[in-house]
């Protein structure tokens, strides 16, 4: 148990490295990068990944844990569409410009058009987190909450392409646009496509998804 667990202590480790390998040095990241973030030898890294798209792969499965899987999670203990879209939108966003499981997705977004398997990962990350809008806007619509502007659809991926936009601005250390103020923009957007004032207290108002450094098991 004790291997176990140790081994578990490693490979989380090693994608904390890695994290922090691909943010200083982007998607092209060299196994002697992660290695050395690590404290460990190239040989060392290998024992526990074959390669190095193995592990942005694994670091990046973290990112999507906590943007769709660990938000599911939390949403599911809420029946109320209303305070359940006001939970969503605001653990969509990134906490601050210190988040490094954004700058990864960043920098993987980026790269994609060279590595088209990251694109390939953020695209389903993107239709997932769309999928999971359009359960609440529906939801909502059928108990009389909401009278949507638009199909779910639509307003399902404005709401997610508005969350990465602003979390790049964000990331870009834009001067007034906070986790706060993004968070409000939001959901002056959402209150358009919903009808609803969207005034409802969320039963964790910082709704903070877990730490995106190591995997949870996204």
């Amino acid at each position: 148990m004790a291997k176990t667990q140790g081994q578990k202590d490693r490979r989380a480790n090693l994608i904390r490295a890695t994290v922090a390998a691909v943010i200083e040095h982007g998607a092209d990241v060299k196994l002697t990068e992660i290695a050395k973030k690590a404290g460990l030898t190239s040989g060392a890294v290998l024992y526990h990944y074959p390669d190095v798209q193995t592990l942005v792969l694994e670091a990046n499965r973290a990112g999507t844990e906590r943007f769709y899987d660990e938000r599911m999670r939390t949403i599911a203990a809420i029946d109320d569409p209303v305070e359940k879209l006001v939970v969503t939108i605001r653990s969509g966003l990134p906490r601050d410009t210190d988040d490094d499981a954004v700058r990864l997705f960043c920098e993987l977004g980026g790269a994609a058009r060279r590595h088209p398997v990251y694109g390939s990962l953020l695209t389903s990350l993107y239709d997932r987190q769309v999928a999971m809008y359009q359960v609440i806007l529906e939801t909502g619509a059928a108990r009389g909450d909401f009278a949507l502007a638009q199909d779910s659809l639509t307003i399902g991926r404005n709401l997610v392409a508005l969350e990465d936009a602003y979390g790049y601005r964000m990331m870009a250390g834009h001067p007034t646009i906070d986790h706060e103020v993004a968070c409000e923009l939001l959901l002056d957007y959402a209150r358009l496509a919903t009808g609803n004032p969207l005034s409802a207290k969320p039963t964790d108002p910082t709704s903070s998804p877990t730490d995106p450094e190591g995997p949870t098991d996204a």
